[in-house]
């Protein structure tokens, strides 16, 4: 053997070593990584399949980019892949977001399509055998769509659980943030940014853009005042508050709060089909 080609040799037995160690530490699966025939041993009746959830064009203020909540699942799906016995189907970067319309590069889909697009992929994994759906949302207004999503999917003996973002980690929130309110592009948003994608951050565009009464949806427009929460900026809250600091300990206490609750599904009963 030439030393060449015995280099050769040694750099693919280190690779499939990598790949080796890579997989061992993964208990979960990516659907989008397997064939038809691997799919078809792992798709079982059993299985608790994890649908993520995240907008990859939706405005979060002059500071963050549009594609951060599909920064967030992608950053999620990774955790619960670590650790949990999963299979993931690929992210959803599309759904129900109405309340960004007016920022320019932000996107959404009607209610209605929102809910379906979940419900179809739920029902062609089911046909395969899972019964067991967890979105792995990242959203807020994603909940309006989700929730009947759910219903009509346990007509069916589907059983559908989602993320509320908001409330996920929400004792880790309360210990760690200072801002006076927010939930949109604030200190707890960009804390995890600054955590999790820093170089996607630039803190010399936070600025604090909150005001109290939250009404639904945000508006570039001063005559909408009252009508719906003006915000110029996009931003609904105080970013200017957030260290990277915070955003460890709100995504560890999410990735917490989501693996507890795929297991809290994996243990649930299913419901039962109605005609």
């Amino acid at each position: 053997m030439t030393r060449r080609a015995a280099g050769s040799l040694a750099g693919w037995c280190l690779w499939l070593a990598t790949q080796a160690a890579a997989q061992a530490q993964t208990r979960g699966v990516l659907l989008e990584e397997l064939t038809w025939v691997e799919a078809e041993k792992l798709l079982q009746e059993k299985t608790v399949v994890v649908i993520p959830i995240g907008a990859a064009a939706k405005e979060h203020g002059p500071h963050l980019k549009l594609n951060n909540d599909w920064l967030l699942a992608e950053y999620f799906k990774k955790r619960v892949l670590e650790s949990a016995d999963v299979v993931v189907a690929p992210t959803v970067n599309y759904h129900f977001y109405p309340a960004f319309v007016e920022y320019p590069g932000s996107t959404t889909l009607r209610l209605e399509t929102a809910r379906d697009l979940v419900v179809d992929i739920c029902r062609s994994l089911a046909r395969y055998g899972p019964r067991r759906f967890y979105a792995l949302n990242t959203g807020v207004s994603t909940l309006r769509a989700l929730r009947p999503a759910a219903e009509i999917l346990a007509a069916e003996g589907l059983l559908l659980h989602f993320t509320d973002i908001l409330n996920v980690a929400r004792d880790a929130e309360k210990q760690v943030i200072r801002q006076e309110g927010g939930t949109h592009a604030d200190e707890t948003e960009t804390s995890l940014m600054l955590y999790i994608a820093p170089e996607t951050v630039d803190m010399s565009k936070a600025l604090k853009d909150y005001h109290p009464g939250h009404l639904p949806g945000l508006t570039r427009d001063p005559a909408k005042r009252g009508q719906t929460t003006y915000s110029p900026s996009g931003i609904f809250g105080d970013p200017t508050l957030a260290t990277r600091d915070k955003g460890k300990k709100i995504a560890q206490a999410m990735v917490r709060g989501m693996l507890a609750e795929i297991e809290a599904l994996r243990r649930a009963p299913l419901p039962a089909a109605r005609p």
